[in-house]
């Protein structure tokens, strides 16, 4: 489970609930929820779960 996502420079750092570092992605943190991190790299937003598996995508001007 997803406990806080935190941007840090160019970087998102996604921890879980006890404060372990889970991963982390270059972009752009645009939103988290328990499941879900949403990252934003140049026009798309990159959906990764708490393995920092990509699940999903979507163009966003």
């Amino acid at each position: 489970m997803i406990g806080t996502a935190i941007q840090r420079g160019n970087y998102v750092y996604v921890y879980d609930e006890k404060n372990h570092q889970l991963y982390s992605q270059f972009g752009e943190l645009y939103g988290f929820t328990g499941s879900t991190v949403s990252i934003k790299r140049n026009n798309y937003v990159y959906m990764y779960d708490e393995k920092g598996r990509q699940t999903g995508s979507h163009y966003c001007k």
